[in-house]
C-alpha cells in the first residue's frame, strides 16, 4: 500500500512539475494548457470572440489578453488540435490529420528539447547541449512585452518587428506593422500602413522620443545600437507585479494596457492616436497639424497653400510651398538682399527625414551656410539637427517637442516681425498704462489719507507698535514726541507704499528663484505656445528692476531684448524691494531714521529706463 502511495506522489510531482513546459512525451490538446511558473502567462487553445476558429497563444491572465499567436495565419477549424515537440525538435501544431499548420523552423536534428513557458510570457525552445534555440521574442505578434526587443539590421536585413492583427476577430497578419529604424544617425520608432510611413515617435535623444509628448510618462524606455549592427527598441517594467503593455491595434495604432485587479481586465491608459495630427504628414509639405485648431493644417510661415482650392476644401495633401524664394535661390542675386531669416516653432513634433550633426552649437550658421537647408533643430541630447527636402509631418503640441527654426527669405520674416511688433508694443502699452493708473490711484490714495488724517494715522502706528509689529520698530525714537510731524507720518506713508508697490516684485523674485514663474502667470490667458516668450518677458522685467542703475538695461536694449530671439539675457540679481535703513548724520537728522531704499538712477541719462 505505502509503494502504491508513493508511486501517485512522485507521478503528481512530475505532473505538477511539467506544468510549465511542452516535450516529447508532454503535449497539450485543445481542451489544455501549460502556465507560467508564477501563474501570470498561458498557453493553450482560444477562439476569438466574433469567431469560430481555433488558435494557439499566449495570454496573460483571461483569453481577452491575447499577447502571442503561433498560427495566426493558418486557424484550426476543429478541437483536434495538438501542440508537441516533432521528430526533429521543433516545436510544432498538428491538426486533425497530423499535419504541420505551424512550426518554430529551426535547424535541429535533436529531438531532445522542450518548449518552456517563463514568467516574463516568452516561450522557449532549448535544447539540453545547445541552449536556447528560438523563443517567441524573436517572432513577435501584436504586442510588446517588457524586455521584447523590435530591431533592425541594415547590413543583415534582419528584423523583428510588430505586426497587427487583421481585425479584433482574425489575428491574421494586417496592414500595419512597427520597428523601429535610423536614418543618417537619428534613431525613431516608426508604424507602417503596408510600405507606407502612418506613425513616428520623433527622434530619439537618449532618453525620451521627442515626438510622444508623454514620453517622460511612460514606462522606461531603452533604445540604441549593439556590436552585431542591430539597432533595437525595448522598455522595462520597475516590477513584475504590475505589467504594462503596448498593443499595435488593428487600426495601426499603439495601446499602452495595463491590468485592473479589481476589473480583472486591461485598460487603455495611453496611445499613439489622440487626434487626426498624429497621422503621418496629413496636412503635407511644409505645413503644421495643430488640433486644437480649425482647420488643423495651417501652412508655416513664408509658405502658402500649393493648391488654394483644394486646401479650402480640407484636403491638404499637396501641401505648401514657399512665398518668396530664399536669397541663395534666386537667379538674378541682388546683392543688397538680406540675408535670410528663420522663423520659431515652439513645441513641435520635428519633421521627417532630420540629419544629425555631432557638432553642438553654430546650428544656425551651418544652415545657413548651405543652400538646402531649409530648417535647423538642436536637442542636447542629440546635437544639431537639419533638414534639407520637404518639412513633412510636424505637428503643434500643448507641451513637450522642440523648437524647430524654419528658413525664409528676410522680407517674409519682416512681415511676421513687423506684426509681432506690433503685438508687442499693443501689450506694452496696454501693461504700462495699468501699472502707471493703479500708481497714480494709490497715491492719490495715501495722500489723502496722509492730509486729512494725520492723527489717525499716528494712532494706528501707536497700536501697531504696541503690538510688536516689526514694520513699526524703527519708530522707537520719534515716539517720544507727543505729536509726531507731518514729514514723519509722509516719510512713514511712503515706506508703506513702498512695501505695496514692491510686493509683486517680491513674489515674483522668489517664484524665479524657486524654478516656479509659471504659477505668475494667469492661466484664464495662458497659451501653451507662448510659454518661452512668456519667461522671457518675466526674465527682462526682473532685469528691469535691478537694484544698482547700471545693472538696469536702457528701454532701447529692453526693446531689442523682446524683438530678438538669439540676445543673451544674464540672470538676474535679487531685485531692488528690500528697504534698506540709512542713518543719517546726527546733524542733519538730529537722531532720527530714514528710510529709502538704493533703487535711485540718474535722471541725466537721455535713454530711458
Amino acid at each position: 500500500m505505502f509503494f502504491v502511495w508513493f508511486i501517485l506522489c512522485c507521478y503528481a510531482l512530475d505532473i505538477g512539475a511539467a506544468t510549465d513546459t511542452i516535450n516529447s512525451s508532454q503535449f497539450i490538446k485543445d481542451n489544455e494548457t501549460i502556465t507560467s511558473a508564477g501563474g501570470n502567462f498561458t498557453l493553450g487553445f482560444f477562439t476569438p470572440q466574433n469567431s469560430n476558429n481555433r488558435y494557439v497563444g499566449i495570454w496573460w491572465q483571461t483569453k481577452s489578453t491575447v499577447i502571442w499567436v503561433a498560427n495566426r495565419n493558418q486557424p484550426l477549424n476543429d478541437s483536434s488540435g495538438v501542440v508537441t515537440i516533432s521528430e526533429d525538435g521543433n516545436l510544432v501544431v498538428l491538426n486533425g490529420q497530423n499535419q504541420v499548420i505551424w512550426s518554430t523552423n529551426v535547424s535541429t536534428t535533436s529531438s531532445n528539447t522542450s518548449a518552456q513557458l517563463s514568467d516574463s510570457g516568452k516561450l522557449v525552445l532549448a535544447e539540453t547541449t545547445r541552449g536556447t534555440l528560438w523563443d517567441s521574442f524573436q517572432q513577435p505578434s501584436n504586442t510588446l512585452m517588457p524586455g521584447m526587443k523590435t530591431l533592425t539590421n541594415a547590413k543583415t536585413g534582419r528584423k523583428v518587428e510588430l505586426t497587427a492583427w487583421k481585425s479584433p476577430s482574425n489575428p491574421s497578419v494586417g496592414s500595419f506593422s512597427s520597428s523601429v529604424l535610423r536614418r543618417i544617425n537619428i534613431l525613431e520608432v516608426f508604424i507602417w500602413n503596408e510600405t507606407r510611413p502612418y506613425w513616428r515617435s520623433g527622434p530619439w535623444n537618449g532618453a525620451i522620443f521627442t515626438g510622444i509628448p508623454m514620453s517622460s510618462f511612460l514606462y522606461s524606455f531603452k533604445a540604441g545600437d549593439d556590436e552585431e549592427g542591430n539597432t533595437y527598441f525595448y522598455y522595462t517594467i520597475p516590477s513584475p507585479l504590475k505589467i504594462f503593455i503596448y498593443v499595435l491595434n488593428s487600426r495601426g495604432q499603439y495601446e499602452q494596457l495595463s491590468w485592473n485587479d479589481k476589473k480583472e481586465e486591461m485598460e487603455i491608459s495611453w496611445t499613439s492616436h489622440e487626434s487626426d495630427c498624429d497621422v503621418y504628414g496629413i496636412c503635407g509639405p511644409f505645413s503644421i497639424c495643430n488640433a486644437t485648431n480649425s482647420p488643423i493644417c495651417s501652412c508655416l510661415k513664408g509658405f502658402e497653400p500649393m493648391n488654394k482650392k483644394e486646401w479650402n476644401r480640407k484636403n491638404w495633401s499637396s501641401g505648401c510651398v514657399r512665398s518668396t524664394p530664399l536669397r541663395c535661390e534666386r537667379v538674378n542675386q541682388n546683392v543688397s538682399a538680406k540675408e535670410d531669416g528663420f522663423s520659431q516653432l515652439q513645441m513641435v513634433k520635428v519633421p521627417d527625414f532630420p540629419e544629425g550633426s555631432p557638432v553642438d552649437t553654430e546650428c544656425r550658421s551651418q544652415c545657413l551656410e548651405n543652400c538646402s537647408c531649409v530648417a535647423y533643430s538642436y536637442d542636447i541630447g542629440i546635437g544639431c539637427m537639419s533638414w534639407t527636402g520637404n518639412l513633412v509631418d510636424i505637428q503643434q503640441f500643448s507641451e513637450g517637442g522642440l523648437e524647430l527654426y524654419v528658413r525664409v527669405a528676410d522680407s517674409d520674416l519682416e512681415s511676421d516681425l513687423e506684426h509681432d511688433k506690433g503685438t508687442h508694443t499693443a501689450i506694452i502699452v496696454g501693461v504700462t498704462v495699468t501699472v502707471v493708473t493703479v500708481i497714480i490711484v494709490t497715491c492719490a490714495y495715501v495722500m489723502w489719507r496722509t492730509s486729512n488724517h494725520p492723527a489717525k494715522i499716528w494712532h494706528s502706528i501707536r497700536s501697531a507698535r504696541n503690538r510688536n509689529i516689526n514694520d513699526f520698530q524703527r519708530l522707537k525714537k520719534v515716539e517720544t514726541l507727543e505729536h509726531p510731524s507731518h514729514k514723519v507720518i509722509e516719510e512713514l506713508s511712503q515706506v508703506k507704499l513702498q512695501e505695496l508697490l514692491l510686493g509683486n516684485c517680491k513674489m515674483a523674485w522668489i517664484q524665479w528663484r524657486e524654478d516656479n514663474i509659471s504659477s505668475l502667470i494667469d492661466p484664464e490667458v495662458y497659451d501653451p505656445s507662448h510659454h518661452k516668450d512668456i519667461l522671457r518677458c518675466i526674465h527682462i522685467a526682473l532685469l528691469c528692476v535691478q537694484e544698482l542703475a547700471i545693472d538696469r538695461p536702457s528701454m532701447a536694449a529692453v526693446i531689442s531684448m523682446l524683438n530678438s530671439e538669439v540676445a543673451f539675457l544674464r540672470p538676474p540679481s535679487q531685485p531692488a524691494f528690500i528697504l534698506r535703513q540709512n542713518l543719517l548724520n546726527s546733524e542733519s537728522s538730529k537722531g532720527s531714521h530714514r528710510f529709502s531704499s538704493t533703487n535711485t538712477a540718474s535722471i541725466t541719462t537721455i535713454s530711458g529706463r
